[in-house]
């Protein structure tokens, strides 16, 4: 373990607040932490997080080592649309699943930016390295990873105060009306099937709210932007669902029957904006239509 030293001189705020400020690389979540585990002395005595600090007093830091990532890095390669000293944006391909899960050790997301960035190792928490957000593993686009705890806390804290702006793209059964509009439906835990989600009564679930606006309709279908506004489990597939258009190619949530036979659902993470750790300027990221899912659009579905 690293030790660091610090004697207070001027009226200082809480414990952790203090030093947060001064250990920027690291999430105040994880200050607290060590407070916790006792890694953090005041005056040589343990203390808690919330501790107001007067002039004079002696704290102690041993900062520990980063875990091991238990996730082998793997040189699988990666489309990164941008990237910085605190993060990079990577346009993720469907079939690819972002991090290490039962059924999926390896071949991930995770995997392939563990060979990237070999530092990323334990950023965010040992299991899911860097990950800010997630999408599934038939979602096809534009995902953040963050390189230190710093940049992770900054970025998902953007996602939790809904400062991100997401944009996806998707193709639904049917004609979509009225042409722009918003869902508004709690999803929870379908009780029939547990692995799946669903719209439940007020009360049973989390609030959800998804905005979208049609951007072409086809014979049998339409193209929507979709603003997710919150960011529950399969919303955009849920809540289309809900109403009555699902995904075209979703089988978990649509017909079991692809008549397209894409092999996937036709969503795709169009468009991320939000504000960079380094200096809180806008980024403003697009990831245009794969190859197959404008191919559908070229050709007019089936």
């Amino acid at each position: 373990m690293k030790r660091l030293d610090w004697v207070v001189e001027e009226v200082a705020a809480r414990l952790d607040r203090y030093l947060a400020e001064r250990l920027s690389d690291h999430s105040r979540s994880a200050i607290q932490r060590w407070i916790e585990q006792g890694l953090v002395r005041v005056n040589e005595q343990p203390t808690r997080a919330s501790r107001r600090l007067v002039p004079g007093d002696r704290i102690t830091v041993l900062v520990p080592e980063p875990q091991p990532a238990t996730t082998a890095a793997e040189p699988i390669p990666l489309v990164i649309v941008y990237e910085d000293d605190d993060l990079l944006v990577v346009d993720k391909p469907a079939g690819m699943v972002v991090h290490p899960a039962a059924g999926h050790t390896g071949g991930t997301l995770v995997n392939a930016v563990l060979h990237h960035c070999p530092d990323l190792a334990g950023v965010g928490g040992v299991q899911r390295p860097g990950i800010v957000h997630r999408l599934d593993k038939e979602t096809s686009g534009l995902i953040l990873v963050a390189k230190n705890d710093r940049a992770h806390a900054y970025l998902q804290g953007q996602f939790k105060s809904r400062q991100v702006e997401k944009t996806y793209l998707a193709l639904v059964s049917g004609h979509l009306h009225p042409p722009r509009g918003r869902i508004e439906a709690p999803i929870g835990r379908d009780p029939r099937h547990r692995q799946r989600m669903a719209v439940v009564p007020a009360g049973q679930g989390r609030a959800a709210v998804t905005d979208y606006e049609v951007r072409a309709y086809y014979a049998n279908t339409t193209l929507v932007a979709v603003y997710p506004r919150t960011g529950r489990t399969h919303q955009i597939r849920v809540h289309l669902a809900a109403v009555g258009h699902p995904v075209v190619g979703d089988r978990v949530y649509g017909p079991a029957r692809d008549p397209w036979r894409l092999g996937r659902h036709f969503l795709h993470a169009h468009r991320l904006r939000f504000r960079r750790p380094a200096d809180g300027a806008w980024l403003d990221l697009v990831s245009p239509l794969p190859p197959e899912l404008q191919a559908v659009l070229e050709t007019g579905g089936p």
